[in-house]
This record gives structure tokens, sequence and C-alpha cells, in this order.
């Protein structure tokens, strides 16, 4: 077992909880601060979204180094799958789609977190325009890829099971993108309660990675570092002995035409 697998396990506790964390310190910070008085902190101007979180210092700071540390790890995480794919089986459409999607997905989590959405809201838009669908489309990949590779009854399980948060994620994107064009104060909290399903939802579907990381070795490093020349040399290798094969192989007995005159 390797120690690769901790690194997709990290990615939500560190994301999941640093957030919570922040939103929870600055609602606090904001209540004592605004209020005098009784009420209630989730108002039409106060929706929960995650857009909201570390709109103030020293938490906008705290934000912004989660957002850049998770995109960080999902870039590595990305990249491993990449690679422990191209190692155990070989390298296919689907995969190299999903490596784009992810490394888009982190440029535009880098740009949410550091663009807060009260002091630059075109920048931080255009980031969540940027995470959001790709983030989308990566699980979409990886659980088709995850089908397309299964081979044991415990792969196919895991299929199973990241095919079921792919559909949750996509009905809580919609609605959370639905509700949010809305003036409604119950369907923008609504909104922002799909947002956060969503979100909570790609970021546990990263640790599922644990379960193919865990076979994770050297020969990967190695294979990465070579930029997939395991399969180029293969490659090469197969077309050689297939023409040893065709070189080696007796020619047909000419028939004697004397002996047969």
């Amino acid at each position: 077992m390797s120690l690769w697998m901790i690194l997709p396990v990290s990615l939500p506790v560190l994301t999941i909880t640093g957030i919570w964390v922040v939103l929870y310190n600055q609602s606090c910070e904001e209540a004592l601060y605004l209020q005098s008085g009784p009420s209630f902190c989730c108002t039409l101007d106060n929706v929960p979204l995650i857009s909201k979180c570390g709109t103030l210092p020293p938490e906008s700071c705290f934000f912004s180094l989660i957002c850049s540390t998770g995109s960080f790890m999902v870039m590595v995480i990305v990249l491993l799958r990449y690679a422990h794919v191209i190692e155990k089986h070989q390298n296919c459409v689907l995969n190299t789609a999903s490596l784009s999607t992810g490394w888009i997905c982190a440029a535009g989590l880098i740009m949410v977190g550091n663009f807060q959405v009260d002091n630059a809201k075109v920048l931080h838009y255009v980031g969540a325009g940027i995470a959001f669908p790709t983030s989308m489309l990566f699980v979409g990949l990886q659980s088709a890829l995850t089908y397309r590779l299964a081979k044991t009854q415990g792969e196919y399980n895991m299929a199973h099971f990241r095919l079921c948060m792919t559909l949750l994620a996509l009905v809580a994107l919609v609605l959370s993108g639905v509700f949010f064009c809305q003036e409604s104060f119950t369907l923008q909290h609504a909104s922002a309660i799909f947002e956060w399903v969503f979100c909570v939802t790609v970021m546990l579907f990263y640790g599922t990675f644990a379960f193919e990381f865990a076979g994770i070795s050297g020969d990967t490093m190695v294979m990465l570092s070579r930029g997939g020349g395991r399969l180029r040399s293969t490659g090469i290798e197969h077309k050689v002995d297939s023409m040893a094969g065709t070189h080696s192989q007796p020619h047909p007995i000419q028939p004697d035409n004397m002996s047969i005159l």
C-alpha cells in the first residue's frame, strides 16, 4: 500500500474543513461588528455562498491560501491519476481529456480564491465560470474512465459509487445556477445550499482516488518523468518483434522444378 493514497484524502479534509472554519469565523465577526441585537445572519444581502467566504481580512487571506493550496493538490492528483492509468492500462482520450479539464479547473480555483467577489467581482465570476463546469466535466470523464478500466468487482463498485456522486453533483450544479439567477430570498438560499452540496461532492470525489493511489509505485514516477516513454518503447518493441517474427518465418519450400520434370 502506497502512502500516496493520503494525498487525495487530505484534499477534501483540508478544503471542506478550512472553508467552513473561515465562513464561521467571518459570520461571527460580522455579527459582533454589525449587529447590535438578535437578528438573522442570513439575509438577502448576505447569502451564505462560498464566494462570501473570506471577503474581509484576515479570513480573506486564509480563504486565498486554502484555494491556492487546494488548486495545487488538484493538479498533483490529476497528474498522478493520469500517469497511473497509463502505467496500469494504456492512454486514451478519456484520460487525456481528464488531465486537461482537471488542470483548467485548478486554474479557475486559483482565480476564485485570489479575487474575492466583493473586491473583484468580474474576475471572481470568471474563475467560478471556469472552475465549476470543468470540475463537473472532470468527474464525469473520470466516472466513464473508471467503468472502462474496471475488471474486478471492487472496481465496478467504485465506478457505481462515482457515477452516483457525479449525478448528485450535476443536479446540485444545475439547481444552484437556476436558483442563483432568482431574486427570491428562499431561492437564493437554496442556491447557496446546492452550491455547497456541489463543492463538497466534488471534493469527496477526489478523495475516492485513494482507491487507485494505494497501488502507485516508483514505476509510476519513472514513467511520468519519461513522459509516457514506456508506452512508446512498448509500441516500438512490439513492432520490432513483429518484424523479427516475420523475417524469422521459414520461407516456403520451392518445388524443385528439375525433379518434377
